[in-house]
């Protein structure tokens, strides 16, 4: 079956997949009938030599712009489907087929060219499609991008996304842009997570536990004379070197896959597939620049929420600045009962700080209750205070310092009643608000929600911009979690340019126990053993790091029940811990790869 096709709709073709048919059947030739507007059979002599076949096959390939040789009974030609069109020309025979075995090498059908391009058959054309060579061919005239994905945003989503669409061969940029805090505060490449989230919070739990084993410590015969205290510098400068690594390697990790990294503020104007952002962190002048791209990714993240009351920029502080604070916070106050909160609460106190939590109604909303309250009942048994049903209206600075003295006017919710306090520092912790409002999505067309600057996207992280989907926290509706945004963000590079069809499960899969300040980081160790014959299934486990009991006790029972390799890698990992290494496992031993750890 010859198929040829003159349309000006040629952004229509498709790759599709349908019913397969039995040999000889010719339902398959009446589905390529049913999708054109004639069909016409060329002109074939039983006795028409080889010249003459080849100088028709020629013809037919240099005046159509598609071409597909196919065969009535063959399942994978009529999956080669042209969507719309004015001619189309069929015929069966077997001397068609030597000719074109002669001409371009390939034995099977469909053979399928474009614009006088030989693609090739099935697979070829299939992942054409999916590269994005069709619409090339298809269109050549059509205008050319820089890149063909660029994304917005430097976080675990983001890189996660950049480097999978690299190392499947695509042309990737990445722009990130830390906007300073009240403070001043800013960090480098990596997101929320790496900077100003779940490595250095889980740092300073490691310091706080270790204070504590300290004092547990004299209770099984450890003597020591000398009273403890912590260097808050020591730790901070620890912690921050440590992270320092990990943008670092970050960095190397994406010029390793070319990857073009820029450090700079992302901003959409209206032009159709355009983008315009400013290096502001290297000039300080607004200098702009463009660039296009065939796809966008936005992974932007989110920032702390303000009360919106007098004082609270001006003095007090959001865990953005917490983790690089350059001096000891002495006796706090944090506002707000969400997870940030109660963690920052809990090392501060473990660190031997005077600790008060301010809790508008309830503990934890969202978790289930009976656990949130036992949390907040084991927080106060080790020192932290709880001013329960008081809203803040009001910080004033009495005294400044590093750190000053402030003054916190609240009000109780459940009658007029003021109460006043006085902290050395006060860190809000009430929520946080997506990035998407000054980087012009209004312009580009992506809808929003007003509410909150969420991004709604369908199940393949699409907004209702074709070209422009979303992965990470911004999502409306789904988890904010930083193994989901990496999980997301591979998937998605994976769907785009590998042809691939897994999505993200948005659903919760809920101790970095070994990394410690100036400790090697590269001690732990994990394997696994995979039957290659049964659909790569776990045979063997082995794991050298802490905790190993409970971490072999989890794994051994999805063991028993028969996990396989690629169920370990769509899990989603518990996220920062040595356990959700085996859900990120990537190096064979026969590959000879590096198996050392670059970040988290």
């Amino acid at each position: 079956v010859v198929v040829t096709r003159r349309s000006s709709r040629v952004s229509n073709l498709s790759v599709e997949a349908p019913r397969r048919s039995s040999r000889g059947s010719s339902s398959s030739v009446e589905a390529l009938r049913r999708q054109t507007n004639k069909v016409e059979m060329p002109p074939v002599e039983k006795d028409a030599g080889k010249t003459g076949l080849k100088t028709r096959i020629q013809e037919l390939i240099e005046s159509n712009q598609v071409v597909v040789f196919s065969k009535s009974y063959c399942p994978f030609c009529v999956k080669v489907s042209l969507c719309g069109g004015e001619a189309v020309l069929l015929y069966e025979g077997t001397n068609y087929q030597e000719l074109l075995v002669e001409m371009t090498g390939q034995k099977t059908v469909p053979n399928v060219f474009i614009n006088k391009t030989h693609v090739g058959g099935w697979d070829k054309t299939k992942q054409a499609h999916t590269d994005g060579l069709l619409q090339q061919l298809l269109n050549p005239d059509a205008e050319t991008y820089d890149y063909d994905l660029i994304v917005i945003g430097g976080g675990s989503g983001g890189l996660a996304c950049s480097k999978e669409a690299a190392t499947l061969g695509k042309k990737v940029m990445v722009l990130d842009y830390v906007v300073p805090t009240p403070k001043g505060t800013t960090w480098g490449l990596g997101g929320t997570c790496v900077n100003v989230g779940c490595i250095p919070k889980k740092l300073m739990h490691q310091t706080a536990l270790l204070g504590t084993a300290m004092q547990d410590a004299r209770k099984y015969g450890w003597e020591f004379d000398e009273s403890v205290k912590h260097n808050w510098v020591i730790m901070k400068e620890a912690i921050n070197n440590y992270i320092g690594s990990l943008n670092w390697g970050y960095r190397v990790a994406l010029r390793d896959k070319n990857v073009n990294y820029v450090n700079a503020y992302a901003e959409f104007c209206c032009e159709t597939h355009k983008l315009h952002f400013c290096l502001w962190a290297t000039t300080k002048r607004g200098k702009e620049t463009m660039h296009t791209a065939a796809r966008f990714v936005l992974a932007t993240g989110e920032r702390p929420r303000y009360l919106g009351i007098p004082g609270d920029k001006e003095f007090c502080i959001t865990s953005d600045d917490l983790f690089s604070l350059p001096y000891c916070p002495g006796k706090t106050l944090l506002i707000g009962a969400s997870y940030v909160a109660l963690e920052c609460a809990g090392f501060l106190a473990g660190l031997g700080l005077d600790v008060t939590v301010m809790v508008r109604s309830i503990l934890l909303r969202g978790f289930d209750q009976e656990m949130a309250n036992r949390a907040g009942e084991h927080m106060e048994e080790h020192g932290v205070k709880f001013l329960r049903k008081y809203v803040p209206v009001k910080v004033e600075e009495l005294e400044a310092g590093t750190p000053g003295r402030l003054r916190v006017t609240a009000k109780s919710t459940e009658s007029d009643e003021l109460l006043e306090g006085e902290y050395n520092t006060v860190l809000i912790a009430v929520g946080r608000d997506a990035c998407t409002d000054k980087i012009g999505l209004a312009q580009a067309g992506v809808k929003v929600n007003p509410k909150n600057g969420k991004v709604p996207v369908d199940d393949e992280e699409q907004t209702n911009v074709p070209y422009i989907y979303a992965i990470g926290d911004i999502l409306e509706g789904k988890w904010e979690l930083t193994p989901v945004a990496i999980q997301a963000g591979k998937l998605l590079a994976r769907r785009l340019y590998a042809g691939a069809s897994l999505k993200i499960y948005h659903s919760l899969f809920w101790p970095l126990e070994f990394t410690v300040a100036n400790r090697d980081n590269n001690k732990c160790y994990s394997k696994i053993i995979c039957n290659k014959l049964d659909n790569e299934r776990v045979i063997g486990f082995h794991y050298l790091g802490p905790n190993a009991g409970e971490v072999t006790q989890g794994y051994g029972v999805a063991i028993k029940c028969g996990v396989t390799k690629e169920q370990l890698d769509n899990t989603i990992g518990i996220h920062p811990t040595c356990a959700e290494m085996f859900t990120t496992l990537d190096v064979t031993k026969s590959s000879g790869g590096d198996i050392a750890q670059a970040g988290c």
